[in-house]
Order: C-alpha cells, then sequence, then structure tokens
C-alpha cells in the first residue's frame, strides 16, 4: 500500500544539497510506489507562529493567520510521512524549515487535547561539517513529545558548495531509505 509523503524543505537553495538529498530520497520513495509531494519552503510565504492560542477553529484552515501555510496544510494532514529537509544550520534546522514545523500546531488546536496527527517521520540533512549532535537531539526529542516515529536519518557531512554533494554515497543511502518505505 502507497504512503503519501510529505517533505518539507528548508534550504534556500533550491538545486543545493538539502535538495539532492530529497531527489534521491523521492526517487527511491516513488520506485516503491509512494506519492511525495515537496515543498520549497524559502520560495514560500511563511509567517512565523504568533503564539495565540487562536487556531483549530477551521479544519481546512488551521491557524488564524493567512499565507502559504494553507497550501501545506491538506498535504500534512494527509500525510504518512513527514520529511524534515534541511541544511544545518548554526547547529540546528533552518530557520525556514523551523518557522513551517512551528505553525503546524494550528493542526494540533484543532484536537481538543493538542494532539498531534500521528505520523512517521524522516530526517534529511546537508551540512559543511559532521556535527550533527544537536539537531539529531533535536530531532529524537521532536519524535518523542510528538510520539511520532523515526522511519530514517541522512546526514550528509563535508558538502558546502551546491553540487559537492555529487557521487557521494549519501545519495544511495537517502534513496534506498525511500525504497524502504512501503
Amino acid at each position: 500500500m502507497s504512503k503519501k509523503i510529505i517533505i518539507l524543505n528548508g534550504s534556500p537553495r533550491p538545486k543545493g544539497n538539502t535538495s539532492a538529498l530529497i531527489q534521491a530520497f523521492t526517487k527511491g520513495a516513488e520506485e516503491a510506489g509512494n506519492i511525495v509531494t515537496t515543498f520549497f519552503l524559502d520560495g514560500m510565504n511563511v509567517n512565523g507562529c504568533k503564539g495565540c492560542f487562536s487556531g483549530g477553529k477551521n479544519s481546512e484552515s488551521p491557524c488564524v493567520q493567512t499565507d502559504d501555510m494553507n497550501k501545506i496544510y491538506p498535504f500534512y494532514k494527509e500525510a504518512d510521512i513527514v520529511v524534515l529537509a534541511s541544511p544545518l544550520y548554526y547547529w540546528s534546522i533552518s530557520g525556514q524549515l523551523k518557522v513551517a514545523f512551528d505553525r503546524l500546531f494550528a493542526v494540533a488546536e484543532c484536537d481538543p487535547n493538542y494532539r498531534n496527527p500521528q505520523k512517521d517521520a524522516i530526517l534529511l540533512m546537508a551540512a559543511e561539517g559532521y556535527g550533527f549532535e544537536e539537531t539529531v537531539y533535536y530531532y529524537k526529542s521532536l519524535m518523542k513529545h510528538l510520539n511520532w516515529n523515526d522511519l530514517g536519518q541522512v546526514l550528509a557531512g563535508g558538502v558546502t558548495a551546491v553540487g559537492d554533494i555529487k557521487g557521494k554515497s549519501v545519495l544511495e543511502e537517502a534513496r534506498n531509505l525511500g525504497v524502504t518505505i512501503n
């Protein structure tokens, strides 16, 4: 049975190393018969969460803010798997990804007990260096608090300039992770 997968691409580079990881993963996931939808967050108008606790009143448009999150919400709600894709910025995910992920709380507000929808998740990350520890800690903590299942992580270190990832085995690792989803 195919899965619905949403990828939140937090990279500002549409053809960068994070995007290469996404392409490799998507190829594998689609080969396995899954449906993949990617959102390039840097090209979208997504405002930061206001912390107003006023969302959840309209399941079609859960947040009180009206911006491009309204394009993401329907795919997020139907997704079986959420892929967080980001370059490593200051030992964490990019601001673009963090802002969009924070806004998903409006969907939890649709539940009277503020429960997040149950999802599986994957982390795809590219970085100049190899210091992923803080991000992996954050990601694992996020999975624990949301009660989501971690399906895997692909961490590509040593890739600074656009194209540095080309020919690296980590691309095959991302594709193979996608293939395993069924």
